[in-house]
């Protein structure tokens, strides 16, 4: 399972840190692609492939079915973690999820999700604020 916070500085070259305790189940190397809310996810090989699962099943007579997937695969890349713990992210991504310098790279079960410092402080405090609300919604859920 994937959780927690960490906040790391990108360096020149558009590498990151990955979190020491992401590593281990990330593994060698992971799927980096655009995610939603303007963040990117991380997935280990085995969550892509059932992703890749349900994505086949979307029916293709649905242009937003349609859309959805090719947003979803045409920035997918295999990031490749380095002997010192980094990761090499491809500027399309970097600038989908507006990341200069300061990111946040957090643990959401069954996958990353790295934001820019801004956009990830920016959804904590709207998070927070309507924190208990959204909780009595997820009863609807089971939760």
């Amino acid at each position: 399972m994937l959780m927690g916070e960490y906040k790391h500085n990108m360096d020149a070259k558009g590498r990151i840190i990955m979190p020491a305790k992401f590593r281990e189940e990330l593994g060698a190397s992971f799927i980096l692609t655009r995610g939603l809310d303007g963040c990117l996810f991380g997935y280990t090989m085995g969550q892509w492939e059932i992703m890749q699962e349900k994505m086949k099943q979307l029916p293709l007579s649905k242009k937003e079915a349609r859309s959805f997937v090719r947003f979803f695969y045409s920035a997918a890349i295999e990031a490749e973690i380095d002997k010192q713990g980094r990761i090499n992210i491809p500027k399309t991504l970097l600038d989908y999820a507006k990341i200069e310098k300061e990111c946040r790279i957090i643990g959401v079960s069954d996958r990353i999700e790295i934001w820019s410092n801004d956009q990830w402080e920016e959804f904590a405090e709207d998070a927070a604020d309507s924190f208990e609300d959204i909780a009595e919604n997820m009863i609807d859920f089971g939760l």
